[in-house]
């Protein structure tokens, strides 16, 4: 489980025990949607990158290959060939965004598949059975993803269902955890915070799910429209009743800069597709700020994408070469520049851990923020 290293401020240095090895924290977790980076990075390519954690698409995986179908292959370790702890999420949020002509009752979600279009029904039950089936290390609870912003009426009542689903993902998961057939009978279960941008909503929510003594807790339905300083307000609003005994995951955050101030504010785990979203567009991360490799400056720039970068595409290639390959729309493009920008995110979260062991976390945030999120 969670064990607390050191604090400076809010700001939290720990260790993350799971059946799956343990986690350095704070650390940002690469996001393989469909068991894979988009990118063309394997599980070989991801111990190279210094990640920690893998986080895997329940929707996505329950409509292609199938959860089933993961299962008789012995689980997303077998399948994938990572080793190390792999979160899945709910579906929940998949459901909401991207799902067509959904609708919501007490039982769960009836939607569309936006694959085929067909209709599939996936409640707080049918997300365990599916997270079960997949094996992962940590398995989200079902939540309701709510527009934001969304009236306070609605939020509260929506906040209301999200708990009483996350009682029967609990039953659900003890019940499958103690199966026979079960592929990982030690997964974990993470609540998740909702309540939109409403601080008494969100503190509410986060007592009454922090009684139910989880594996740990996640801040959901932020980074979805509302400004960089409402999210600072809500994680500072909701932190102090957060289990201090059991990680705290930021669902879905974000820029380097992001990552920082949220670690100020005490968030244990991060994840997000911006990184390597980016780098598939030329986008990429330095610690000078932020390159577009598409201008036509880096066409004769033989330099490293960044000089203060020991990646393995910034210690084998050029600027120029790895613009051309974007440009002439080779594979290999994103391949190297999706690899520049996740290592440097999981260095990132090393220098962290390393400031934060230094007693030195407030003068690094002072130093890079500033920095990181500044377009060269």
């Amino acid at each position: 489980m969670y064990q607390l290293l050191k604090q400076e401020g809010a700001a939290r240095r720990g260790v993350f025990t799971t059946v799956h090895g343990t986690v350095q924290t704070p650390a940002f977790m690469n996001v393989a949607t469909a068991a894979a980076i988009k990118g063309a990075l394997s599980a070989r390519d991801l111990e190279e990158i210094r990640c920690q954690v893998m986080l895997c698409n329940t929707y996505h995986l329950h409509v292609r290959p199938g959860d089933e179908v993961v299962a008789r292959l012995g689980g997303l370790h077998a399948f994938t060939g990572w080793k190390r702890p792999i979160l899945t999420d709910s579906g929940g949020f998949q459901v909401f965004s991207l799902a067509q002509l959904r609708k919501i009752k007490e039982e769960g979600v009836t939607f569309q598949s936006h694959v085929d279009g067909r209709r599939i029904f996936m409640g707080p039950e049918e997300s365990m059975r599916i997270q079960s089936h997949l094996a992962s290390t940590i398995a989200m609870a079902f939540d309701e993803c709510m527009p934001n912003p969304s009236p306070k009426d609605y939020a509260q009542k929506s906040v209301d269902r999200t708990t009483r689903w996350l009682y029967r993902c609990k039953r659900e998961m003890d019940r499958l955890n103690s199966l026979p057939e079960t592929i990982n009978p030690h997964q974990l279960l993470f609540g998740i915070n909702q309540g939109s941008i409403y601080d008494d909503v969100r503190v509410r929510h986060m007592k009454e799910i922090a009684a139910l003594d989880l594996d740990g807790y996640a801040i959901g339905g932020l980074a979805v429209g509302e400004t960089a300083g409402e999210m600072y307000r809500i994680i500072e609003a909701v932190e102090p009743f957060m289990p201090a005994d059991r990680p705290r995951y930021l669902m879905g955050v974000g820029t380097p800069v992001n990552i920082i101030e949220g670690v100020w504010r005490g968030v244990d785990l991060f994840d997000c597709v911006m990184p390597s979203r980016n780098a598939r567009h030329g986008h990429l991360f330095t610690w000078k700020g932020i390159i577009n490799l598409n201008n036509n400056k880096y066409e004769l720039d033989d330099a490293p994408i960044d000089e203060a970068c020991d990646c393995p595409v910034c210690r084998n290639h050029s600027r120029a070469f790895v613009r051309h390959l974007l440009k002439a729309g080779e594979m290999l493009g994103q391949r190297l520049t999706v690899m520049h920008n996740l290592y440097f995110y999981n260095r990132l979260m090393e220098r962290i851990r390393e400031a934060l062991e230094a007693g030195t976390f407030g003068a690094f945030r002072e130093e890079y923020a500033p920095i990181l999120g500044r377009r060269i």
